[in-house]
């Protein structure tokens, strides 16, 4: 089990926290987490792209001109995809892009990802979030330049909802927000740092905990 300091608003190290081995040993899965990339960013699309077919435009369904004599190309009618204002051969049509992604996957690739990021040294945990009863967007600001991650592509973990922080954040640049129950594989990769409370530690060791090697095992078998 490691330990990792936790620094107050100050920057300063007040103490430190176990990081369990379970967040820390074990092997990074880079196929699997590239695949849950891949999943989830083709699940956020909404397949609503359309064309209409020669079927569809308006238009008179005459031929154009007799077969033959007149010297040029055989044509039929003006909706043919070859002319202008005709339909589009081969065009896309509404359709869902969805990958199932199994929930062991899912934990795997958080898992690994976030091995990835406490391996990298990306990951800062602070005792607390300086606002007081009230949002305060410029007391986040100080203490993102305190950490030294200002300009950051930076994720705040939260162990439970809280709207005062979301509020104080949410104008930041670069500065996004979450809980450790909504954590997912794909925030943690397109985040540089993770900025977590010793509670948001506890909370994904609860909710990750259990057996990684079996399922990994269990993973490659499927």
């Amino acid at each position: 089990m490691a330990e990792i300091d936790v620094r107050n608003p100050s920057g300063q190290a007040v103490g430190k926290v176990a990081v369990p081995s379970l967040l820390v040993d074990g092997d990074v899965n880079t196929t699997l987490m590239h695949q849950i990339v891949v999943a989830h960013l083709a699940n956020r699309r909404q397949g609503t792209a359309a064309t209409k077919t020669r079927a569809m435009v308006a238009g008179s369904g005459r031929k154009l001109f007799r077969q033959k004599g007149t010297g040029r190309a055989r044509a039929g009618d003006l909706r043919s995809p070859t002319r202008v204002h005709g339909g589009t051969a081969h065009g896309p049509h509404p359709r869902s892009y969805r990958q199932r992604t199994p929930k062991k996957m899912r934990r795997l690739a958080l898992l690994s990802a976030l091995r990835d990021k406490f391996r990298s040294d990306a990951v800062v945990v602070i005792d607390a979030v300086p606002v007081a009863g009230q949002p305060r967007t410029r007391e986040v600001a100080a203490l993102l330049k305190t950490l030294d991650i200002d300009g950051r592509k930076t994720l705040l973990v939260l162990p439970d909802v809280d709207p005062i922080v979301y509020l104080s954040a949410r104008n930041i640049p670069r500065l996004n927000v979450t809980t450790s129950a909504l954590l997912h594989a794909y925030e943690v990769i397109t985040h540089q740092v993770l900025v977590l409370l010793p509670a948001s530690v506890s909370s994904l060791e609860a909710r990750l905990g259990g057996n990684a090697d079996a399922d990994a095992s269990d993973a490659e078998a499927s």
